[in-house]
């Protein structure tokens, strides 16, 4: 069976829970196809203490978007025949506490859509109930403000918001395929934030974000400061202007 996707706005109120009493606990974490975000990756990398750079070789795939043609960073299975995400154990999420976008917000779903005008996002949401998710059945009644503050969605969603608007950028500035040289960049740029931070290409005359910026988010004020000038970085420099050596 199918899951079946049902739009909920955010008055109204679902039924959900998910704990190790659920006897389905932990299934959600197998046969997945888990897409990271860029700040997903700065949550997992800083929780495991890891640099970016070890952590996308030793847990994530990198492949092209075939609609954006961005790059794209995913979970690398722990196990093939289950598609298990390499941070399951039978107790739980091991990395609970910097757990992806997607994982906080399931059984739910956002999508958002932005007015060109305004530049005024609205947010609409969905409850994915799936044949295998028991996790309906004696759940706690809540709302959707209520479920979002409990898993403490907003920082991701915040974040995850800007790289929509970076999807939407190269929809519209630069539609088809980017060079392969502009992958590595926003690869870099977006994911590989340690690398960002290191690379002289990206602070000796080839970029437009200010100097003022770039020391910023590379003077020690942490990760996050620096994944927004990297964003700014591609938003500048590849997005929106035309094709070129990079």
């Amino acid at each position: 069976m199918q899951p079946t996707v049902a739009p909920l706005e955010k008055y109204q109120t679902f039924c959900f829970t998910c704990s190790p009493e659920v006897a389905c606990f932990n299934a959600c974490c197998r046969n997945l196809n888990q897409v990271l975000t860029p700040y997903d990756v700065l949550c997992l990398k800083q929780f495991l203490k890891m640099s970016s750079g070890d952590f996308l070789n030793r847990y994530t795939e990198e492949s092209t978007g075939p609609g954006t043609g961005l790059p794209v960073v995913s979970l690398r299975f722990s196990n093939a025949d289950n598609l298990a995400c390499p941070f399951v154990t039978d107790a739980g999420c091991r990395v609970y506490a910097a757990r992806p976008a997607s994982c906080r917000t399931y059984p739910l779903a956002r999508g958002v859509s932005r007015n060109r005008e305004t530049g005024r996002l609205t947010e609409h949401w969905a409850l994915i109930r799936e044949p295998h998710c028991l996790g309906f059945e004696d759940g706690h009644r809540q709302t959707v403000d209520g479920w979002a503050d409990d898993q403490q969605i907003a920082a991701h969603n915040h974040m995850n918001d800007n790289m929509l608007e970076l999807i939407s950028l190269k929809n519209r500035f630069r539609p088809g395929p980017l060079m392969p040289s502009e992958i590595k960049r926003i690869y870099t740029a977006l994911y590989d934030l340690d690398a960002f931070r290191d690379d002289p290409f990206y602070s000796e005359g080839n970029v437009s974000t200010t100097a003022d910026t770039l020391s910023l988010g590379r003077s020690g004020t942490g990760d996050l400061d620096l994944l927004r000038v990297a964003m700014d970085w591609v938003r500048k420099n590849l997005l929106t202007r035309s094709p070129g050596k990079t």
